[in-house]
């Protein structure tokens, strides 16, 4: 029995509770003398305010299905007081209960999680955003808009229907709600109005009413009138507490006035709560008469483990095996909470761990799984990786609402098989069928005679001296080198207009690749006229054919192919070929032979003249000209002759790979015909299709299962989406090629993987050629099935629906082969015509037939069937009647055009596909799980269409061969239920850990998962793994307080901290979001909770999410570097403007939930460029103004393709008089410079502004900053500028700097930019900041702005900077001041003076990067940010280099970006600089001392005389500013003559 209690109380540890707590009491009361431990709490919330989450939770619905979001509308049009009880959480519960009639049991929990994230709060934000620039009429609570005209008044609807057609029909977004019954072509009604208010019930209740009556379209969007105070509080983001270095004291001494305690946000309800192996949460839940002597306990002994010192270099070595230990001998319930607490707290733990002993099956099995980590998954020891049903998660990529979208699409899947009535355990198997469509590109068969070849690899002479062995390709050789093998690897193909202009230089380049001996099979098919009565003296397309056959009979096909390459040549540029150019040169070749009868009416010389316009009909490849590799068509752009030749010997390099894993993997081998191989691929197809190849595909979910039909048409039409689709397929009867038989139930012949289903008008004789070419494909095929939907054209009736009704009756009560052959002989024309002609039926009967039996459903009256039909094609598939499609296996294709063919190849084409990609795949599954035939083909056609729907991802991995026994955390599902299969991969004691546990831990309540966490530990470490404690913000769901009002939102909650460290706080968010520091007293910088009373509590605010974009100039395909754009709304265009880097086009704009107009920017943008094409916006693709909607929390990248204007094809947008063109990025890294500038530069025109950047953290350098800015004011009298970056600037900070403008009459902006993704990530934040000292700083500030002087916060002015604005760089693109050399005894110090820094600069100097001043006109031109970039993307993945980023990068690059040294005096510094040359300095700056490590403000004082002035002088005027903000009288100069800014709230924020 004692060990039972044992195991209840903690980790084994023997307890009676009242007599423990006795025994401590007495040293508690010492321990605690001191006061109450310390705390740090950081909550983050969205600068829009709080969003109903009604409203929210119908968000999530309408992505589930707009249906169900219509319906809960329904059911939600009004709650009143009487609903629920008035309670936050009754409310909530309420939500809850009446969304879960439209959701699963997982369904409702991800909803939980949503609300929980808040994740749709963007989304009804976005819409009241909209709202806002309607404008709302005045006094309106809700408003109609009838394209462009607003009222609240309902009476006033019907005049403005009216005269609505007499407006533009508003633009539609496509996150609109559109009412399901609407009619797309009436008025469209746009209500703006809140789900839930009186207001909304009346509203939409009339709109629906006129929507029944066919009026108008309805759309809704959210309108909150009265939104709510507060502020949404986030979550999904890592909240990072490091440990500085303090080896240069960098602390501000200032006293910090007052604390801020937010009592609210600390409720003893961590359910574990485990210190030093008591879990107190559990504690104080058995024994709550004992919670004040256990909160007493518990703070004893977190100060007694809160061990800091630092461990012995043997302690650390086992460090990451030792926590896997720890972690391991938790029971598996509490593993993750412990994996949690020991990863987050690491620093305070470390110390303990170091006791745990590791067993050896653990070391074993750890390192034995690392094989396989590192082999299957490319992971190394101390790497992680999460995987979901064996989906990848980045979790350096991924943020949490890209998991949440992981979790609902694998929620949707999974219960679509499930309610397939397919078992649990075949789930997991199905869901690893990789059914996704390839992105290869498709390719069609070059096996064809219409081909003339000019070359043959394999047997020419001209070739015979190559290798033929196929094992030639694995021979190394040097990169870019194409191998010369006597294989036809490489086939390119020209399909042509002998007439067409552009043939001319086409033929030259296949000409170019013959001479030049390039290993490529040249063939030629010619398109002419292939009309009897057209011959070669009249048409010159025909005349070359016939020229080609003719020497290709009496020579060959080269020696053709050379003649008319003459005959080119004979061609003029500009001009197209004539027949007399043909004549000419078979004059010359052949002088003895009559052209007539080459060329003539009776010629012979028609080989391929009809074959060729078959060819290149039939493959379907496009526009002529069209050229071919191995098969495949080159896109539109890439058949310009330079680029074709380019991307040609591209295709070839590529190529070559492939085929050498083929050979390496022994698929192909030297006596195989090598073009066989190729066209077996599984990418050739018979015939390009762009309908069926399309991307974007729309399937109908068939995962529904019901016993409804479609010969009740009063029932079916009141069926939902889904179960319609499930009733057209429950009453489908199929056509087989050997008919249908239930009789060999397991006979593998049956299982039919493809079915298509026939949409059309079977009475008209496009539905009718529909069915007829889909019938006879599938007598060739036994995979296909066949069944028809009847779309009619009019309102059924026994006089209009003869074929309906015939098919219909047939399938009814003949047998599957007799039903075949009446209806194949149904869907000839003849029988048609003769049908209404008034033909008797049974005419037409085939043998076999039970005429009587068919001849009364034929006759009957009830026409069910046909009405079902149309409701379907109508509500469902959203057709006009009559029109066609193809249904296959739940792929709607259509519907086609009135005048498209769909012929027996597309429907070959169509049943290729599918099998490859996903038919025999899911069938030999089926097939496993052994069901009958007809559910078998039925079942394959449902999940195909299931899985096939999903959005494309990465393949599955499968990760079964992983030992499990001792190295992971298991936690298994509960059984008989759906459930996600989780693996993660971890070192404990990383910093992925630390996010991973808590995630684990949110998703463990969330879903039913079988969970596996493997440890990936290292050995040897030879540092402490982690040095920072760690939050990650997450909650499963919204929580209450005990009066069951919201709780104040997921905060981070760093309790019990040791006080000693200095700590710096960080937030690790979205790479969407751009947060800021709203509110807090304290130096987030430099946390030192000695001097803290109790609780630092950090508040951010979401200020911005981010537009991403990458833009090419579609000419050149380059970026066009300095194009900028503008992000606003109709009525104010220019809220944020932006500028396109070389590096990959990238461009990033700031924004806020809502609706934005993406615009190039007024001025040389507008002038030379115009829009051509984008991606990822909500407008048509001919817009020229782009609409961009930000409506989640995700990122959102877009894609915008911009061409010069006709006028101006020789304009650059950064001309200065000279043309030079830099294509920049990865190329810069090759090209390099000279080092010299041009002396001829036109010197710049520059306004009368100093602008100066620069960037501080903490409020140390803060107060540094403002002394700096004002040794700047003192020696000036020209107006000065100043740029701050923003991202790491106090509250405090933001707030003065307005009043400290008007004060000393300067002007200043804030600047912004979020380290792009692709740019390689720095974790520290000092380094970052470094980074954006020099890594942006053409994107950082407008065109305008030529020079820029960046001074170091700590540094004191002395002179005019207006010197340095006007110094002469002699072409350089910024100059930097050298190292001094004078100050001798710290020549030990002078890393530069040797190795890699001495060899590299070649005698010249290593300069300091405190000041530097850059002629940004001059930067951008060279595209010098751009090569900055490339080199630090390139040396940043060593951690070992760019130890000083800001200042070794830009002399690494001295080369490249050459640096113009500034004379000495402008930058003195005591540490490299001796005492003599101070006098002479025009700015000191304070550098940190290696030798002395003086601290900062201890130097300041003693170095520079005038500092304590400075610092006294602006400590007076925030004294003063803190007194007027107290009292709510801060002055700011509304006089225009002394004003140099806008106002307090006016500057640009870029």
């Amino acid at each position: 029995m004692a060990t039972t209690r044992r195991r209840k109380a903690g980790f084994g540890m023997p307890f009676n509770m009242r007599l423990f707590a006795s025994l401590f009491l007495g040293c508690l009361c010492v321990a605690f003398a001191n006061g109450d431990s310390k705390a740090i709490t950081t909550s983050l919330t969205s600068k829009w305010a709080s969003t109903p989450l009604l409203l929210e939770a119908s968000e999530y619905l309408a992505e589930e299905r707009q249906e169900f979001f219509w319906d809960f509308v329904e059911v939600n049009q009004y709650i009143g007081p009487d609903d629920h009880e008035g309670t936050d959480q009754s409310y909530y519960h309420l939500i809850l209960k009446r969304a879960s009639q439209f959701l699963t049991a997982l369904q409702l929990n991800l909803l939980k999680f949503a609300l929980s994230l808040r994740s749709y709060s963007t989304t009804v934000q976005s819409f009241q955003q909209i709202a806002a620039n309607e404008p709302p009429p005045p006094g309106c609570s809700a408003f109609f808009s009838i394209h462009g005209e607003r009222t609240c008044d309902p009476k006033s609807l019907t005049n403005l229907l009216e005269s609505a057609s007499e407006r533009p029909r508003p633009f539609l977004f496509k996150g609109d709600h559109r009412f399901t019954l609407s009619d797309p072509v009436a008025p469209v009604i746009i209500l703006y109005a809140e789900m839930g208010t009186k207001e909304f019930s009346q509203f939409h209740q009339l709109l629906v009413s006129k929507v029944n009556r066919g009026e108008i379209t309805y759309v809704l969007r959210h309108y909150i009138a009265n939104p709510n105070t507060n502020k949404v509080f986030l979550s999904g983001y890592g909240v990072e507490l490091a440990i500085k270095n303090q080896e240069y004291k960098a602390k501000d001494d200032t006293q910090v006035q007052g604390g801020e305690v937010n009592a609210t946000m600390f409720g003893e309800n961590d359910p574990v709560d485990e210190v030093h192996g008591f879990l107190f949460g559990k504690l104080r839940t058995q024994y709550p008469d004992l919670v004040e002597q256990l909160k007493e306990l518990r703070k004893h002994l977190v100060e007694s483990t809160n061990e800091m010192a630092p461990l012995k270099v043997w302690q650390l070595q086992d460090l990451s095996f030792q926590t896997a230990a720890r972690i391991l001998s938790a029971p598996s319930v509490d593993a993750l909470m412990v994996m949690r607490d020991l990863s987050q707290n690491f620093p305070n733990k470390a110390r303990s761990i170091t006791r745990t002993v590791v067993n050896l099956e653990l070391r074993k099995e750890i390192e034995e799984n690392q094989k396989y980590f590192k082999g299957t998954l490319g992971l190394q020891p101390g790497d992680s990786g999460l995987f979901i049903n064996g989906l990848h998660i980045d979790l350096e990529v991924q943020d949490i609402f890209s998991i949440f979208d992981v979790l609902q699409s694998e929620a949707h899947v999974m219960e679509g098989l499930r309610s397939l009535l397919i078992e649990t355990s075949f789930i997991h198997d199905i869901l690893k069928l990789n059914v996704q469509p390839s992105d290869a590109d498709y390719a069609v068969d070059i096996r064809n005679s219409a081909i003339y070849w000019i070359n043959n690899l394999e047997t020419d002479t001209r070739y015979s001296s190559w290798p033929s062995s196929v094992q030639e390709l694995l021979r190394p050789t040097f990169p870019g080198v194409i191998r010369q093998i006597r294989k036809n690897f490489h086939n390119f193909v020209l399909i042509v207009d002998p007439t067409h202009e552009s043939t001319v230089e086409l033929i030259n380049v296949a000409e170019m690749f013959f001479s030049n001996h390039i290993p490529l099979r040249i063939g030629l098919v010619f398109v002419v006229d292939d009309s009897d009565e057209i011959d070669g003296m009249q048409d010159a397309g025909v005349a070359l054919l016939r020229a080609f056959n003719y020497i290709s009979e009496e020579m060959d096909n080269h020696q053709a192919f050379q003649v008319i390459t003459s005959m080119y040549n004979k061609v003029q540029p500009g001009e197209k070929l004539k027949v007399e150019h043909v004549i000419s040169i078979l004059e010359k070749k052949y002088p003895y032979v009559e052209i007539s009868s080459i060329l003539g009416a009776d010629s012979p010389y028609d080989k391929n003249r009809k074959e060729g316009r078959g060819y290149y009909e039939q493959t379907g490849v496009g526009p002529l000209p069209v050229a071919m590799y191995n098969g495949m068509p080159f896109q539109k752009e890439q058949m310009d002759a330079d680029e074709l030749e380019t991307v040609t010997m591209q295709k070839i390099l590529e190529t070559t790979s492939f085929y050498q894993r083929a050979v390496y993997l022994g698929e192909l081998t030297s006596d195989q015909d090598v073009v066989d191989f190729i066209m077996n691929q599984p990418n050739v197809v018979p015939r390009i299709n762009s309908r069926i190849l399309a991307t974007t595909r729309q399937y109908l979910d068939l995962s529904h299962s019901n016993n409804h039909f479609i010969d009740d048409f009063s029932r079916f039409v009141f069926l939902n989406l889904k179960e319609k689709n499930a009733a057209v397929a429950n009453s489908m009867n199929y056509l087989t090629k050997k008919g249908m038989s239930s009789r060999e139930v397991y006979d593998d012949s049956y299982i039919r993987p493809v079915t298509f289903w026939i949409v059309g008008d079977f009475d008209k004789r496009s539905g009718r050629q529909l069915l007829y070419d889909a019938i006879k494909h599938m007598k060739s095929s036994n995979n296909v099935r066949l069944g028809m939907i009847n779309n009619p054209t009019e309102n059924p009736s026994m006089n209009n629906s003869h074929v309906a009704r015939a098919m219909w009756a047939a399938v009814q009560t003949q047998t599957a082969n007799n039903a075949k052959n009446f209806i194949t002989k149904l869907s000839k024309e003849e029988t048609a015509e003769a049908l209404e002609l008034g033909a008797d039926i049974t005419h037409f009967s085939v043998g076999g037939m039970d005429i009587d039996l068919f001849k009364s459903a034929y006759e009957s009256f009830k026409l069910d069937f046909l009405h079902s039909h149309a409701s379907f094609c109508k509500d469902v598939l959203k057709f006009r009647s009559g029109q066609r499609a193809v249904i296959s296996n739940g792929r709607v294709i259509g519907p086609l055009e009135e005048s498209e063919v769909f012929n027996q190849d597309d429907f070959l084409l169509l049943e290729s596909i599918i099998l490859k990609t996903s038919g025999e795949r899911i069938k030999s599954k089926i097939q496993q799980i052994g069901i009958e035939e007809d559910r078998a083909s039925d079942l394959v056609m449902k999940v195909d269409a299931l899985l096939s729907s999903q959005p494309k991802g990465d393949a599955r991995i499968d990760y079964n061969f992983f030992d499990d026994r001792h190295s992971a955390i298991k936690l298994r599902p509960k059984e008989g239920e759906v459930y996600f299969d989780v693996v993660a991969i971890v070192d404990p004691a990383t910093r992925d850990a630390q996010k991973l546990a808590p995630l684990l831990m949110v998703l463990k309540q969330l879903i039913n998962m079988n969970l596996r966490v493997f440890m990936n530990c290292q050995s040897k470490l030879s540092d402490m793994p982690l040095k920072s404690f760690y939050r990650y913000v997450l909650e499963p769901e919204i929580s209450f307080m005990v009066d069951n009002s919201f709780a104040p939102g997921p905060i981070a909650k760093f309790l019990d901290m040791p006080h000693s460290p200095l700590f710096t706080l960080n937030l690790n968010t979205p790479e969407s979001w751009m947060v800021e520091s709203v509110h807090t007293r304290y130096d987030l910088d430099n946390i030192y909770l000695e001097e803290v009373d109790s609780i630092v509590a950090a508040e951010y605010e979401l200020e911005y999410l981010l537009l991403e974009g990458h833009c090419f100039d579609v000419t050149t395909g380059q970026p066009p570097r300095g194009l900028q754009f503008t992000l606003g709304t109709a009525s104010n265009p220019l809220i944020v403007d932006t500028i396109v880097m070389a590096n990959l086009g990238y461009f990033q704009l700031k924004a806020n939930p809502g609706a934005w107009v993406l615009r190039l920017r007024k001025g040389r943008s507008d002038e030379i460029y115009k829009i051509y094409s984008h991606e990822g916006t909500d407008s048509p693709t001919d817009a020229d103004d782009l609409i961009v909607v930000l409506n989640n929390f995700k990122s959102k990248i877009i894609k915008v393709k911009v061409q010069k204007k006709p006028d101006k094809i020789n304009d650059e947008l950064l001309n200065d008089g000279s043309h030079e063109n830099d294509s920049g990025f990865w190329e810069s890294l090759t090209r390099g410079l000279t080092g010299r500038a041009k002396t001829e530069e036109v010197k710049q025109e520059r306004d009368d502004v100093i602008n100066i950047f620069s960037v501080a953290s903490g409020h140390l350098y803060e107060r540094f900053l403002r002394i700096m800015m004002l040794s700047v004011l003192k020696n000036t009298n020209t107006p000065v500028k100043f740029w701050f970056l923003k991202n790491y600037l106090s509250p405090t900070f933001k707030e003065f700097i307005p009043y400290m403008a008007e004060e000393y009459g300067f002007q200043y902006e804030l600047v912004q930019y979020k380290w792009p993704r692709w740019l390689h990530q720095q974790t520290e934040k000092q380094r970052i900041i470094w980074g954006y000292k020099i890594l942006f700083l053409d994107v950082l500030f407008p065109l305008a702005v030529n020079k820029i002087i960046f001074v170091d916060a700590d540094q004191i002015v002395r002179t005019d900077l207006k010197e340095l604005r006007d110094f002469d760089l002699d072409g350089a693109p910024y100059g930097y001041t050298p190292f001094c050399d004078s100050r001798r005894e710290m020549d030990g110090y002078r890393f530069w003076k040797s190795g890699y820094w001495a060899s590299h600069l070649a005698g010249r100097k290593y300069h300091i990067s405190a000041l530097y001043v850059v002629d940004l006109k001059k930067f951008r031109k060279i595209a010098a940010g751009d090569r900055l970039r490339g080199q630090y993307q390139g040396l940043s993945q060593d951690p070992n280099s760019l130890s000083n980023l800001d200042q070794d990068l830009p002399n690494n690059m001295i080369h490249q970006v050459p640096i113009k040294s500034l004379p000495q005096e402008w930058l003195w510094c005591e540490t490299w600089c001796d005492d003599s040359s101070k006098k002479h300095a025009k700015t000191i700056d304070l550098c940190n001392n290696p030798q002395t490590k003086e601290p900062k403000l201890q130097a300041a004082v003693r170095i520079v005389s005038e500092w304590t002035d400075y610092d006294q002088e602006v400590k007076q005027l925030y004294n003063t500013f803190v007194e007027m903000k107290e009292k709510g009288s801060i002055p700011l100069t509304h006089d225009p003559a002394k004003r140099r800014k806008p106002d307090y709230n006016g500057h640009i924020e870029l």
